[in-house]
């Protein structure tokens, strides 16, 4: 009969990490990074829809505060 080898907590869980780093590892590999001119690109377009819509934020805020003054005066 064989017999069972007993593995120490602390040996699987060093097992265990170098293979989850391993793995991303793998994973980033795999990844398609953005150029630089396109990461730019990007970041200005969301940063003006973030502009676009919190200018729309502000004006409806500012409408339905004129409309309520109206309304209870």
């Amino acid at each position: 009969m064989a017999q069972e080898v007993k593995v120490s907590k602390f040996a699987k869980f060093k097992g265990n990490l170098t293979k989850f780093f391993k793995e991303i590892n793998s994973e980033l590999k795999k990844v398609i990074w953005l150029s630089k001119s396109q990461l730019i690109n990007n970041t200005v377009a969301v940063l003006v829809m973030c502009l676009f819509v919190g200018v729309i934020i502000w004006l409806l805020d500012l409408g339905f505060g004129q409309l309520t003054r109206l309304i209870y005066k």
